[in-house]
């Protein structure tokens, strides 16, 4: 049984790292990476773990990016247990554990995603022709509860789905017009990169920290 434990890991690591290495992102993340690959979506498609420097000169974090023939889908990844409410234009969504004795708040991941795609459209001109798909995969023991008011081009989903959400979008929309396949890959390849710098990742974490403001916080 151990052998078969280390062969399926080894062949997992092997093919995870045609993308990214395992200390980049989360584990859910890596775990989408390989569903992605196993799906049979080509490495040089998927890209992990961008930092992209946005308007207020800070980086945004995105957690995956897919490049398709009809457009880039952009994947924001949860891991949630309990049952989720929310709606897409709220600003906080909740999630509510031990049959609801235990309510926790947490930012609204589609609104969360559509900064990133916004961002994303900053970086390169192509983008402003090119459609954007928001694909928000939750991973975990939850339950979908009460969510509604979701926006066009945007999709919420269980992990067990995901590969479902990107194929249907692949099927019902047509041809992406790329002008320039290669500047969209550089951009791309630039933002997987800025997360090997060091100094640009620290500071992505310290501008995190100073937004939610917890060190000025006094009990």
């Amino acid at each position: 049984m151990i052998f078969i434990f280390i062969f399926f890991y080894i062949r997992n690591k092997k093919l995870l790292e045609t993308v990214t290495k395992f200390h980049r992102g989360t584990k859910t993340e890596r775990k989408l990476v390989l569903k992605l690959l196993k799906a049979g979506f080509p490495s040089k498609t998927i890209f992990h773990d961008l930092y992209l420097r946005n308007r207020s000169e800070n980086y945004s974090q995105i957690d995956l990016v897919l490049a398709t023939k009809v457009g880039i889908i952009v994947f924001e990844v949860k891991k949630y247990s309990g049952w989720i409410f929310g709606k897409g234009n709220q600003n906080k969504w909740t999630q509510v554990l031990a049959y609801g004795k235990e309510k926790y708040y947490f930012y609204n991941p589609i609104l969360q995603n559509k900064k990133h795609i916004e961002d994303l459209k900053t970086t390169l001109a192509d983008f402003q022709n090119i459609p954007f798909f928001s694909v928000v995969v939750f991973f975990g023991d939850c339950e979908f509860r009460d969510v509604s008011l979701i926006p066009n081009n945007t999709f919420l989903t269980k992990s067990p789905r995901v590969i479902d959400v990107v194929k249907k979008i692949i099927k019902e929309n047509e041809p992406a017009n790329y002008k320039s396949k290669r500047d969209v890959v550089y951009v791309l390849s630039e933002a997987v990169e800025n997360g090997n710098n060091k100094e640009i990742s620290e500071r992505h974490i310290k501008n995190i920290k100073d937004m939610l403001g917890e060190d000025r916080i006094f009990h």
